[in-house]
């Protein structure tokens, strides 16, 4: 066993380590309130916000699958135009040169501005929703696949090309497996901008989901549900991020072998 290997965390340690963290963490924040350090009424306990998770656990799942559906809609159509953008980016110069400065200026407009106007242009359903998750979702999935694109050896594209390998071939058997890793990189920040921007069209106008939730729980200054929420946002993100990881590991069995 080489010193670098030796030097790596044991699993075990890898879950302990950050669990006494967040134990310690959680046990000063109830300590804190508990003393009144800081005010009841400003900072609810540990133990109240899993009092309102359970309370209202019935009411928390509804909203969520309205939450964790909106997200998931708008992610799959994310990755699908994200994809496409960067496959047109990759394959024409000009469509790049095109498409480049307009995409990195698409992501200097803050959601909450753009949340409105689509609201009043598509009204309180659906597609506001999944337009805003799309915008947010899509470039991270873009940019990530550009760059594995360019990353590519050009020596066995090269090689491809010499043993008469259409475009196709070379894009499937080459450049493909190649930016996979580039690709499922953009997609856990896409998967954690998909509930993000759910809850944020929510907020500005919707029926039901963790936005409407929350917004209702704030005007009746409930902060219990309002770190209910929070929580079970962060809940869903890292779900959605576990399932990448999953799909990253069914699609690169090779590099689980080289993990392990």
């Amino acid at each position: 066993m080489s010193s670098a290997q030796a030097a790596e965390p044991t699993k075990a340690r890898r879950i302990a380590v950050p669990g006494v963290a967040v134990a310690t963490l959680l046990l000063v924040w109830e300590l804190v309130v508990r003393c009144g350090v800081v005010p009841n009424f400003l900072l609810p306990s540990p133990t109240q916000v899993v009092a309102a998770l359970v309370g209202d656990a019935a009411l928390l799942a509804s909203h969520a699958g309205t939450t964790l559906m909106e997200a998931l809609l708008g992610l799959a159509i994310g990755v699908a135009v994200g994809f496409a953008t960067a496959v047109l980016m990759d394959r024409f110069e000009t469509v790049s040169l095109a498409l480049d400065p307009l995409i990195t200026i698409s992501q200097t407009i803050p959601t909450v501005a753009v949340a409105p106007l689509l609201v009043l242009w598509f009204g309180y359903g659906l597609a506001p929703k999944v337009i805003l998750i799309v915008l947010t979702t899509f470039f991270p999935v873009a940019v990530s696949l550009v760059v594995g694109f360019r990353a590519v050896d050009p020596d066995m594209i090269d090689l491809m090309r010499t043993m008469g390998a259409s475009d196709l071939q070379v894009f499937l058997q080459v450049k493909l497996p190649g930016a996979l890793e580039h690709l499922f990189s953009g997609l856990r920040i896409s998967a954690t901008y998909a509930i993000v921007g759910a809850v944020i069209s929510e907020w500005l106008g919707g029926f039901s989901g963790l936005g409407v939730y929350m917004t209702r729980v704030r005007k009746s200054f409930s902060y219990d549900r309002m770190f209910a929420v929070i929580i079970l946002i962060s809940v869903l993100s890292l779900a959605l991020m576990r399932l990448v990881d999953a799909l990253e590991c069914l699609c690169m069995p090779w590099k689980r072998t080289d993990e392990t």
